[in-house]
């Protein structure tokens, strides 16, 4: 089960908050404790809300939390700033056969705040970051 305080004050899901090293400026998505140089001195670094699809699948059987949602198209999509992240794309039709024809590499998203799914059984819903296309 969650502790909602506890999942909701995790800085990079509720702010897509992540971590630039001082030392050599690499970002990290989800923050580190320590970067590739070897460094331990970070500062907070709020990443931009739009990017481009770098590439997607579509996850027709999605485990048990997600059942209600399915399909799920899930990207990886490169951030203005060159930082790569995976989000659930968000606001398409139902049921497509063929979602080639909705969502093409390089097409241009942002990134919204939504709902990610319901614990059924504490009535709890967590919230964090889905893309849209734009």
């Amino acid at each position: 089960m969650l502790t909602p305080r506890v999942y909701t004050e995790i800085p990079q899901r509720y702010r897509l908050e992540a971590n630039k090293c001082k030392a050599c400026g690499k970002v990290f998505f989800p923050p580190r404790l320590v970067c590739t140089c070897g460094s331990q001195d970070f500062e907070p670094y709020r990443l931009p809300t739009r990017g481009k699809i770098v590439t997607y699948t579509v996850v027709r059987t999605p485990g048990f939390v997600f059942k209600l949602q399915k399909p799920i198209v899930l990207a990886i999509v490169e951030l203005e700033d060159g930082t790569r992240i995976m989000a659930q794309v968000t606001d398409l039709p139902p049921v497509v056969e063929d979602y080639s024809e909705i969502i093409k590499i390089g097409a241009e998203v942002e990134l919204v705040f939504r709902k990610i799914f319901s614990e059924q059984e504490a009535g709890i819903h967590v919230y964090g970051y889905k893309c849209r296309l734009i």
